[in-house]
């Protein structure tokens, strides 16, 4: 039995610059799912973005997903892309174990933890103080390296890496400290400025955009401060939720987010096409 894709629309050509196209999977012929597949908004089109993939139940269980991406790689090395990226609900667990059966490496994974509307209490001697005007400079240009950097650790090339933490920041701060629904905090303990937060307040959501403890401070609680920092400013925004997004490989960050009630609602894992 044959699995192959079948086009439904015409290539799209996007606002964003981007170009997409859905599909039916098929086996013989017969429609058994879908897919999507398009370019990456932010790296441009030499990275390939595979979504919604789809296989209805009774055709479960037989490899047709296996088969489907492996085919909408095909397609992506046609559309000369050297990339691909791959996004997998948290609970997901089967789409997660295909996609790393398939050699995709995790990247990265959002999480979220929901608020109850009691703020938490900080660690005595700790305080927060807003970020000021002579700090924000220097602070912009550490976070865009070590965005980067992080993003070029796992695979992704220098110029997407940068062209990626430059558009965060035009997206996201426009107005640097005057941004809107925007929160930069400096947090101090025993007189010292032992890290950062940058908090986003939008819609029902609290989202941490970046929290950094000092390295010279590490180790003596200070980022797990820092992260009830960002709820008790959550919930003083009125938000019911709070997000974030974390890199792979960062053992410390992740059991600190899980130890504090954080779920992951989102797996993002990428491959090379070559």
């Amino acid at each position: 039995m044959t699995t192959t894709l079948r086009p439904t629309e015409p290539l799209q050509h996007n606002a964003d610059g981007t170009r997409s196209r859905r599909y039916q999977v098929c086996v013989n012929s017969r429609p058994v799912g879908g897919i999507r597949l398009a370019t990456h908004a932010e790296f441009g089109p030499s990275v390939g973005c595979v979504s919604e993939l789809r296989i209805e139940e009774p055709d479960r269980r037989r490899g047709r997903a296996t088969v489907a991406a492996l085919a909408a790689e095909e397609v992506l090395r046609g559309w000369g892309c050297e990339r691909v990226e791959a996004s997998v609900p948290g609970d997901a667990e089967g789409a997660l174990r295909l996609a790393l059966a398939l050699g995709y490496l995790p990247r990265s994974r959002n999480m979220t933890k929901r608020l109850n509307g009691t703020p938490p209490e900080l660690p005595a001697g700790s305080a927060p103080r807003p970020l000021t005007e002579a700090e924000f400079g220097p602070w912009l240009a550490h976070g865009r390296e070590g965005f980067a950097h992080d993003l070029i650790e796992r695979g992704v090339p220098a110029h997407d890496a940068y062209r990626k933490a430059d558009a965060g920041h035009a997206k996201y701060l426009p107005d640097g400290l005057a941004t809107e629904n925007v929160l930069i905090s400096v947090l101090e303990h025993g007189g010292h400025a032992v890290g950062t937060l940058w908090l986003g307040l939008w819609s029902d959501t609290a989202y941490v955009l970046d929290v950094e403890s000092d390295e010279r401070f590490r180790g003596r609680g200070h980022g797990r401060a820092l992260m009830l920092l960002a709820e008790v400013q959550a919930v003083a925004g009125g938000k019911d939720r709070i997000g974030l997004h974390v890199f792979a490989d960062n053992p410390p960050a992740e059991r600190l987010y899980e130890s504090l009630g954080y779920e992951t609602t989102a797996y993002h894992l990428g491959k090379g096409l070559a």
